[in-house]
């Protein structure tokens, strides 16, 4: 397929805007704490050796969210081709942390390379990967095509484009056609964006219509010490937990929590913000609403009316304090948060209306009995004092939860197999 002029002149300009990304890019990891070695993976150099055994399968991920969804998917590729080696990469610091806590056996994590040149080439000639799968929406022209050219086999899985993404591809129809032909196999997270996908100009062919891989993710983390002392210091009381909600949206959880305290007083809310930097801030939004708290982050035990659980990589061990949470960033057009996580702690998923990121799961969902979807803090007060009041019932809707968990199993082999498949992999 030939060239799009566009494409050339995007190399050309990372050539020279690549000193100033570079540096960037750097500062922003050496400011989380990255150290200065594995930093300069952003520029391609290696801190890690390729195994010299079995097939490298590469697996890109951008954000925290696209990471996490394909460690399940990993682990399950891991069982079938036992000799299989994997490599995961991201861009931010908090997915490095966070997918490295968590890397499924013989896997390795490094930072994404620049989509320049000189990193993208010292990148692929040190790991030489035998298959390439880029989650959602990550498609950097040069790491894609130098990726092909490389001989690597590629998927596109979880395949995910906004509205305003779709509208840009659409301008530059060669391109986007470039882009796609890459893949041997497409893999989308509905049918809709299955049709998205070729009027973008991916072949037909390729294009499978599949499921949101956030739906089938890992089991979060639990952390059974921290667990039992939690247990202690609630000593019994009801609890529900408020969890990556958004700015705008703890007013309305605490708000709900006040009303829910007339007539349960010794309920207890632990509410976890999506970016616990803004601890200090939502600490002070609890205290003008006249809500008593104490602070993770601090120290604090969960004794007062709100637990402020503000530190990363704990929802896990929060999920399996309650039967209830409700999922912020749905309240205001943010697009929500995974629900099946919820489900998989057997809990009840609460969410706001607002859910274009997880629109099938919650569908699902609710139609199994295991989430629900609230319009505003009037509906979140009376969904969790029904939930609360009702013990039948709110077994019951935990009990859907972990059904509707557990019917995702075989879909994930079901995916796992499609994707050996069609990247030539072998057992």
């Amino acid at each position: 397929m030939a060239r799009p002029l566009l494409y050339s002149a995007w190399v050309a300009a990372s050539i020279a805007l690549v000193p100033f990304f570079a540096r960037r890019e750097i500062a922003k990891l050496r400011t989380a704490g990255v150290s200065v070695e594995r930093a300069q993976e952003k520029l391609g150099y290696p801190t890690a050796e390729r195994s010299r055994g079995g097939p490298l399968i590469w697996f890109h991920g951008a954000s925290v969210g696209e990471s996490l969804s394909v460690l399940a998917l990993i682990r399950r590729m891991g069982e079938i081709l036992p000799r299989a080696q994997f490599l995961m990469t991201s861009v931010t610091a908090t997915s490095a942390k966070l997918v490295g806590n968590r890397l499924p056996s013989r896997t390795i994590h490094q930072f994404a390379p620049l989509d320049a040149p000189g990193a993208t080439k010292r990148f692929l000639r040190h790991w030489r990967p035998d298959a390439a799968l880029f989650v959602e929406s990550e498609l950097w022209p040069q790491l894609l095509r130098r990726t092909h050219e490389g001989g690597a086999r590629m998927a596109l899985i979880n395949a995910r484009l906004s509205k305003g993404s779709v509208s840009q591809w659409k301008k530059f129809p060669s391109v986007s056609k470039y882009m796609l032909d890459v893949f041997d196999i497409i893999l989308t997270q509905n049918t809709a964006m299955a049709g998205t996908m070729k009027d973008l100009g991916a072949p037909s062919d390729r294009i499978r219509p599949g499921v949101n891989l956030k739906s089938m993710s890992d089991p979060l983390p639990v952390d059974t010490s921290t667990l039992t002392t939690m247990r202690d210091a609630l000593a019994n009381r009801p609890v529900w937990v408020a969890s990556s909600t958004h700015p705008g949206e703890e007013e309305t959880v605490l708000e709900a929590h006040k009303a829910l305290l007339k007539t349960q007083p010794d309920l207890r809310l632990i509410l976890a913000p999506r970016h616990p930097e803004r601890g200090t801030q939502v600490a002070d939004l609890i205290d003008r609403s006249g809500l008593t708290h104490s602070q993770r982050s601090t120290g604090g035990a969960p004794g007062p009316q709100v637990y402020l659980a503000d530190t990363l990589g704990e929802l896990g061990t929060w999920y399996a304090l309650t039967d209830i949470v409700f999922l912020g960033g749905s309240l205001r057009p943010i697009g929500g948060h995974n629900p099946f996580e919820v489900a998989q702690a057997g809990a009840f998923a609460l969410s706001g209306t607002h859910v274009t990121n997880f629109a099938e799961t919650f569908d699902e969902m609710q139609v199994a009995g295991a989430a629900r979807l609230v319009a505003d803090t009037a509906d979140l007060t009376t969904q969790i004092g029904n939930l609360l009041s009702n013990d039948q019932d709110r077994a019951m809707a935990c009990k859907a939860a972990k059904a509707y968990s557990a019917s995702k199993e075989d879909q994930l082999d079901q995916i796992a197999q499609q994707l050996i498949t069609a990247l030539e992999l072998s057992p």
